[in-house]
């Protein structure tokens, strides 16, 4: 029989989940919807079905997408749970199945099951798929009008092992990169390369060793290099198996970047060593002559997870700001350059996409302008220009929170930067939300358009655009 969710800080306020599924043929409109922005902006987060099975973590929750399609200043709304092997099992027994990280504490009547994940991370269309992600599992199909579950997808059976959240797409050659952690099931140092073409057909796929099993959730790309951050956010099932945590933050492991040039192998990977750290997500990365460049927000120290020895994550260490990483080929030392670009909190950094792996000019990130918003949640948008530093903000009260800004251009010919950033925005004084357009090149100036939900989507991690 189904509980009663906890008093659990990641499942209250914004963070609460959504217990429906609805459908919403035209959102009230505030301002105007510009005529030029036509496609399906989507966005995926954990969405638990049920009380969570031990103890919960705001990564383990069901995925849930939500799809805004818009079209002539028009916006339809509709979510839908993404019906895996967990979620289906769970919904026909009325209440949670699986724990989150550890799994002897699962239901017996599930002690054998092999389930396709939870697929609530992100959600990107490639190949004409639209594919939900969680970096545990293979990707997981949906209809993009729909949402309609079709399934895990494999490419053709061809995919071993599971895929990062955080593929990238090369604008140039339209092919989707991306890599796995914990190759070999389970917790491992074995990870995994792979490259899918335009039309969704996986062409390359090589294994090596990591430096130390780690929870490894986003990577980097240029035109001719693959970045694989390991950062001592460490995996150990022996852990897990004596009650402990499965990820838990070990310092004096230190930071380990890899390097491969994307016309050699996992042979020619270079391995630069840093201080400790962690990186969720960068922005870009690029390469000059012999130097590769990568924005990212970084952490001085893992949030959301626990110290080795049980201890809790130091607060003051745990939140990110944007940085640059310089590594200099020709030099002769494993060490890297680290800069500081701006000193806010900052998180789910963004580009225009049709310069991913390129030398680029303009970034935009969630970010926080007060000490302690009352949403709990990222109160302001920024937008920074790389060739002259200037950081512009669109900054909203405490009881707002932007979720990721996503980059839609005007037109597929438009220069870099020019068209718009959407977003969702949860206020907390009616636990609503709405999806806002912002003019990626003034976004300061606050919202041109907002499409009002009359219910909130619950905070969670990344969307994509999809054009008509």
């Amino acid at each position: 029989m189904a509980v009663i969710f906890p008093d659990h800080p990641n499942l209250t306020g914004g963070f609460a989940p959504l217990q429906m599924e609805s459908d919403t043929a035209s959102l009230r409109i505030e301002g105007e919807i510009p005529l030029d922005l036509n496609g399906s902006f989507y966005r995926n987060g954990p969405n638990p079905q049920f009380a969570p099975r031990g103890d919960y973590h705001w990564f383990g929750g069901d995925g849930m997408i939500h799809a805004f399609h818009i079209e002539n200043g028009n916006v339809s709304h509709l979510n839908r749970w993404a019906r895996t092997i967990k979620w289906k099992m769970e919904n026909e027994a009325g209440e949670s199945l699986f724990a989150i990280f550890n799994p002897t504490q699962n239901d017996p009547r599930v002690a054998d099951v092999t389930t396709n994940g939870v697929a609530n991370t992100n959600i990107v269309w490639h190949g004409g798929k639209l594919l939900a992600l969680v970096e545990s599992n293979a990707p997981f199909e949906l209809d993009p009008i729909s949402l309609e579950s079709k399934g895990s997808w494999t490419f053709g059976d061809k995919l071993k092992g599971p895929m990062t959240a955080h593929p990238k797409m090369d604008p140039e050659t339209g092919e989707m990169l991306f890599f796995g952690y914990n190759a070999e099931g389970m917790i491992s140092e074995k990870m995994s390369f792979h490259v899918v073409d335009k039309d969704g057909n996986l062409t390359r796929s090589e294994f090596f060793d990591a430096p130390y099993a780690a929870m490894v959730h986003d990577f980097i790309t240029t035109k001719d290099h693959v970045i694989f951050p390991i950062m001592p956010l460490t995996g150990s099932m022996e852990r897990a198996m004596r009650g402990a945590p499965v990820y838990a933050w070990e310092p004096e492991k230190g930071s380990h970047i890899g390097i491969m040039p994307r016309s050699g192998t996992a042979a020619d990977i270079r391995w630069f060593k840093g201080d400790p750290a962690y990186v969720f997500h960068p922005m870009n990365a690029h390469t000059e002559g012999d130097k590769v460049i990568c924005d990212v927000c970084e952490y001085e120290e893992a949030p959301f997870f626990p110290h080795a020895d049980g201890s809790k994550p130091d607060p003051r260490k745990s939140s990110a700001r944007l940085k640059r990483w310089t590594f200099d080929l020709a030099g002769t030392t494993d060490d890297y350059g680290v800069e500081t670009l701006d000193d806010a909190t900052s998180e789910f950094p963004r580009l225009d996409d049709r310069f991913t792996g390129l030398k680029y000019r303009h970034g935009y990130f969630a970010c926080n302008t007060v000490a302690d918003p009352v949403s709990r949640g990222y109160n302001a948008l920024a937008h920074i220009d790389h060739d002259t530093g200037t950081i512009k903000r669109y900054e909203m009260p405490g009881e707002f929170a932007s979720s990721e800004p996503v980059f839609v251009p005007r037109n597929s010919n438009s220069a870099e930067g020019e068209g718009y950033l959407v977003a969702n925005v949860y206020d907390a004084t009616t636990d609503n939300s709405h999806l806002m357009i912002l003019d990626a090149e003034n976004i300061e100036q606050g919202p041109i358009g907002k499409a009002m939900l009359d219910h909130r989507v619950p905070f969670g991690f990344h969307g994509n655009w999809r054009p008509l």
